[in-house]
Parts: C-alpha cells; structure tokens; sequence
C-alpha cells in the first residue's frame, strides 16, 4: 500500500480554490460549470457551452483566461465565417508573402455561436482540437501551449445554423450549461456594474502557463485503479444498450472519461481517482456523445437524462478512503 503522503496533491486542490476566487471577482456562476472548465484544461481537452444567451458565457470565459494569465482570442461564428478568419494567410508584400496568424494561434480560444459557422469552418477548428497544430497552405503550424477551445451555441434558436457533427462534438470533452441564477445571485449580477464599469479589471491571475503545462502531466499520472478502470469501461459500454438511443458512447469516450475523473479527483487534491469522480463527470463527458432515438426524443428522453439511467443501472466499486491509503488502491 502507497504511503498515505503520496495519495495526495494539495496543488490541485490550491489551484481550483484560487482559481474560484479569482473567477468569481468578475463573474458569479455555481462551481460546477467553472470546475468542468478546470477539468477541461488540466485533462487537456475542450469545453462546449451550451446555453442561452445573456447568461454570462462570453463573461466566464473571458474571466477564466484572466485568471490563468493566459492569451485570449476570440472567434463570433457567422455563416460568412471562413477557415482563413480562423486560421490565417499569406499576404504579398513586395516580391514575398508573409505569414498574418488568425485568432486561433492563442492560448484560449472563445467561439461564440460556433454553429453558425459552415461546416467548412467548423472543420478547420478539428485538427486543431485534436492535435494542436494547424495544416496552412501547406505547412504544419504548432499551436501555443497549452491551448483551449471554449466553444458556445445556443440550444434554443436554430435557424441559420449549422449542427456540429458527431466527430466535432466528440472533440469537445466536456459539455456543460450554466443555467439561469436565483434571485439573489442576479441581483448581485445586476448590482456589480455600479461598483465596476468593467468587472474583468478585478481577475488577478493566478497561475503561469508554465505550470498550467505541469498540472496536465501531474493529472495525466493520476492513479486509476483496476475497479474504476472496469466502472469507467462499463459505463461507456451500457449506453450502447440502452433502447432510448441510437447510438452509443465510442470508445473514445471511455478514454474521455477517464481523463476528466483524473482531472476531477486533481482537483480535489487527490493522487487518485475514484468511482465518485467518475460519476461526477459523466453527464458532462457522456451527453454530448450519444444520440436519441427519436421515438424516444418524441416522448420527452434526453440524453442526460439517459446518462443517470445508466449511472443507476451499473454497480459502482466502493469510493470509501480508509486511514492507509484508499480502497481498491493497487499495491
């Protein structure tokens, strides 16, 4: 059994504190959304913000960035949106061209409405996403390190847009909403701008980059025991049975899911993972990659809703800590 002094990262769980803190300076939304914003970046993966507007998407984002003394660049999703606008191009001066980078080559990335980018566009994003380079003209162009893509849509209006395809959506590691806030936290919403013209000015970061890149590989290192590696497989594997979809979570939501309960038990402050980790991010990592049966879309099922069947349905391996180490820890 581990001595107990390795089963834990205190830095994980001092960064997310910070990180809150930092955050909420400017922007007041619950811990989950801004967590499942943690997760995404330690995981190294990206995050989709599916929501309505004027709930403070852009606000949040923007925040975030801050936070992490990180470059921001930001992308609004038109249909007249073309891959150059994302990506870049050559312009002649004189007898050479010379290189203009897009918006892409940042640290954290915002597209806003990216379903109201064609097709074309969206696909541009999709090396980048799952490589960190960029194909040009030709050449093969690294991104900065690290980088995020935080992409938003609106689930309500439809017209003029462009549904993100299965393989797009599966790139996103997480998918997460912030909903609207109860009274008291609106009304401090609306009383923030009296203190503050611009409420960003108040994010202090509270990070480098350069350990932003360490904490990914800490998290990559993460402990998954056997019976949560069995759990996370099982999971995956049930939404392939379930009747209300059509079509199940792929294998590459497994190793999803995996990451992002690394990335969560990092956060607090744990060397470890466990099944509880695993349950608090399925819904976010899981949804987005299964598809609903119409009938069953017809009759009011959603997709989240399916994911807690599922978690109901498939026997979880104890998560209790015991005073040596952590059940089902490896020897």
């Amino acid at each position: 059994m581990a001595e107990r002094a390795t089963t834990h990262h205190p830095e994980g769980r001092g960064f997310w504190s910070a990180l809150r803190d930092a955050v909420d300076s400017a922007v007041l939304v619950d811990d989950e959304p801004l967590r499942l914003l943690a997760v995404a970046l330690v995981a190294h993966g990206h995050a989709l913000l599916e929501d309505v507007p004027g709930v403070g998407k852009t606000l949040l984002t923007r925040a975030f960035s801050r936070a992490l003394g990180l470059s921001f660049g930001r992308i609004q999703g038109t249909p007249d949106l073309l891959p150059s606008d994302v990506l870049g191009a050559s312009l002649l001066e004189g007898d050479h061209f010379r290189f203009v980078p897009g918006p892409i080559f940042t640290n954290v990335l915002l597209v806003d409405e990216v379903n109201r980018a064609t097709p074309r566009t969206q696909s541009a994003l999709l090396e980048a996403m799952a490589e960190d380079q960029v194909s040009i003209e030709g050449l093969t162009r690294e991104l900065p390190d690290p980088f995020l893509v935080l992409a938003t849509q609106n689930p309500i209006e439809l017209e003029g847009t462009f549904a993100l395809p299965e393989a797009q959506l599966d790139r996103f590691l997480v998918r997460l909403s912030l909903g609207y806030p109860d009274r008291a936290r609106e009304r401090r919403i609306a009383s923030r701008y009296r203190a503050a013209a611009e409420p960003l000015d108040a994010v202090r970061p509270v990070v480098e980059p350069g350990a932003v890149i360490a904490m990914r590989e800490t998290v990559r290192g993460i402990e998954v025991a056997d019976e949560v590696e069995d759990y996370v497989v099982a999971l995956v594997q049930a939404t392939r049975r379930r009747p209300e979809l059509r079509l199940g979570a792929s294998p590459r939501a497994s190793v999803a899911l995996y990451r992002a309960a690394q990335a969560w038990a990092f956060l607090d402050g744990r060397a470890f993972a466990l099944a509880d980790d695993v349950k608090a991010v399925a819904s976010a990592v899981l949804a987005h990659r299964v598809l609903l049966d119409l009938d069953a879309q017809l009759r009011g099922a959603t997709a989240a809703g399916v994911i807690a069947a599922v978690l109901g349905s498939v026997e979880a391996p104890p998560s209790a800590i015991d005073g040596g180490g952590r059940v089902g820890h490896r020897p």
